[in-house]
């Protein structure tokens, strides 16, 4: 999304007269067309010369000479660049935040970069309907700095935030970025250290809250994982993004709700993912919650059992039941 693009949806949402309104000032007389006339707040003004109108969001001082729209009206009154009026009236609306813009940023370049959809298709991800629901984006390693700061986000707020190196480089280069309820994760397609989270970590399971009443869920290690859960048509899914459930994520599924928790873990050669799974049952266990280790093929997660494995649905769903058989 461009910065005209952006420019022009705030004009389209947020009326100048209520935005006047908004900062004290108040119309003096109506004149024809609905127009309206009132103290300048833009200079010292001794009688009303400021004529605003409503119908077509535009304003002028006849005092002053300075004339425009919402945008070129914080510029003026507030002393900022066009970047940093857009990102006033942002957060004025309650439109958008950096999560949300960084995000919207790396869902437009996901389509932009065959490299990144390959490797979606790779894993199995090809459902339209499954990436947009998820929000999966990429960071193609340029760019994003220019255009947050083009937003008028600070290049010491993004380092700060993570999101910028302190070279000025995307944290998340080359990655399939995936989001989260308040950070996100990477997964590279290169040669870089495969798993990377915003900072501040991977918070709590993923998509809980669509899930959280559901008598029976299943939790998986990877949103790979779930992706591929979800195309087959599982609903009661989550993820604990890695093996080792960090305290919020035991919290949820120990909320005291009535359910059954199958562990779907990687089946790995050394056996990892299986114990984990089975210490994380025992776990729930010892706080009355039904947990159930779910046995797949050796050397499968879920994602492979479907892509390269040639499972299905049904074949899934007979796992599931032979774990609390």
């Amino acid at each position: 999304m461009s910065a005209h693009t952006i420019a022009e949806l705030l004009k389209q949402r947020i009326p100048l007269l209520d935005y006047l309104l908004s900062q004290d000032w108040q119309p003096t007389r109506r004149i024809a067309r609905g127009r309206l006339m009132g103290v300048c707040p833009l200079h010292a003004d001794r009688k009303p010369s400021f004529l605003v109108d409503p119908g077509k969001s535009l304003f002028y001082c006849y005092g002053c000479g300075r004339g425009g729209d919402v945008i070129r009206f914080v510029e003026l009154s507030q002393s900022v660049s066009f970047g940093e009026a857009i990102t006033l009236l942002r957060r004025w609306s309650g439109m958008g935040s950096l999560l949300s813009d960084i995000i919207q940023f790396y869902q437009v370049q996901l389509h932009r970069h065959p490299e990144a959809v390959a490797y979606l298709a790779q894993r199995g991800v090809q459902q339209a309907e499954l990436i947009e629901h998820m929000r999966i984006g990429y960071a193609p390693g340029r760019c994003l700095r220019s255009w947050l700061m083009s937003l008028g986000y600070s290049l010491p707020d993004l380092q700060q935030a993570g999101v910028v190196t302190l070279e000025g480089l995307d944290t998340f280069a080359r990655r399939i970025v995936f989001p989260l309820d308040s950070s996100l994760y990477g997964r590279s397609i290169g040669n870089a250290h495969p798993h990377r989270f915003l900072r501040g970590g991977k918070g709590g399971l993923y998509a809980w809250q669509k899930v959280r009443n559901c008598r029976q869920v299943v939790l998986v290690e990877g949103l790979f994982d779930w992706a591929t859960l979800w195309q087959a048509g599982f609903r009661n899914i989550t993820c604990s993004l890695g093996t080792c459930l960090n305290a919020t994520q035991i919290r949820q599924l120990c909320d005291g709700a009535m359910r059954a928790v199958y562990l779907a873990f990687d089946s790995d050669a050394n056996g990892s993912g299986q114990k984990a799974a089975r210490l994380i049952a025992q776990r729930l266990q010892a706080h009355g919650v039904e947990a159930f280790p779910v046995e797949l093929p050796d050397g499968h997660d879920p994602n492979s059992f479907f892509v390269q494995g040639g499972g299905d649905a049904h074949q899934f769903q007979a796992l599931l039941e032979r774990a609390c058989s």
